[in-house]
């Protein structure tokens, strides 16, 4: 059975882990940093952001994009950040997570309400293209939060945590979403940050059941790592693909001023991630 172990503590609220040059990146979202973090633990600061939410992911040619606010935000290869798209234009809600496709297409989703005191309005997903026009591809979604690209790009699952489902939509070749469907019921699970592995399950985060969990299309649920603290998203990446790392803290405790539960953990599990080694 796998079990989770520590890689580093001492963090905030972090969110959003991809693999990428044999290093983790995620966010701090307490501290505003995007950290860098090797299997041996050395880890370092590669930006700094003044946003809470602030999710991320990776353009084709591998430059860093960046939610922040009401902009989309690319980290050139000389460390220089500068905007990518602007968002405010679809939203003046809080902007969550992002994934782009092999493509260049570039997807963000929008919350819909102020979390955690507002009063709960459905949320919505837009897309950015590469020259940095934004339009609204998705809506009526209850509290979206992580996503995921298949690997041959024809189709995007989101997280509708509020919903408890895996609501999985057609890529068109505009780069706009159809077909909208529950790709998993989830039971009544919270379904926070999501990865896709290389039999085509999706790993799921979830911060109220303290856990991370692997589901097939259709429901089955394939395997279960638990954990004491809440998981936030989780990703697949490590010298064989086949470690699951996971962003965690205490809930809500890390939303108070002063607290640093934050941690990053890792298991190691059975079936790569979607494109291993892409």
């Amino acid at each position: 059975m796998s079990k989770f172990a520590t890689l580093l503590s001492d963090l905030v609220l972090v969110e959003s882990p991809r693999w990428h040059d044999d290093r983790l990146v995620f966010s701090d979202w307490g501290a505003g940093e995007v950290i860098a973090l090797d299997l041996a633990g050395k880890h370092a600061v590669i930006a700094r952001v003044d946003a809470i939410p602030f999710c991320l992911d990776r353009l084709r040619d591998g430059r860093l994009l960046v939610v922040a606010g009401q902009q989309l935000l690319v980290r050139q290869a000389d460390g220089t950040v500068s905007t990518y798209a602007d968002l405010d234009a679809i939203s003046t809600k809080p902007w969550n997570d992002i994934v782009s496709d092999g493509r260049g297409n570039s997807y963000v989703n929008n919350i819909g309400f102020d979390f955690p005191q507002g009063e709960f309005a459905p949320g919505l997903i837009a897309l950015a293209n590469t020259d940095g026009t934004v339009r609204q591809v998705a809506d009526d979604l209850a509290f979206p939060n992580g996503m995921a690209v298949t690997p041959d790009n024809s189709t995007l699952i989101v997280a509708e945590s509020y919903a408890g489902v895996l609501t999985a939509y057609d890529i068109d070749a505009d780069g706009g979403l159809s077909g909208r469907r529950v790709w998993a019921d989830l039971q009544g699970a919270a379904p926070d940050g999501i990865c896709i592995d290389a039999e085509g399950a999706v790993w799921f985060a979830e911060v109220p059941g303290r856990r991370c969990v692997r589901v097939r299309e259709g429901g089955e649920i394939l395997q279960t790592i638990a954990s004491e603290l809440g998981c936030f998203a989780c990703t697949l990446g490590g010298p064989a693909g086949t470690t699951l790392f996971a962003t965690a803290a205490a809930w809500p405790d890390a939303m108070t001023p002063g607290s640093r539960t934050g941690k990053i953990l890792a298991a190691e599990v059975s079936v790569p991630g979607a494109g291993w080694p892409g």
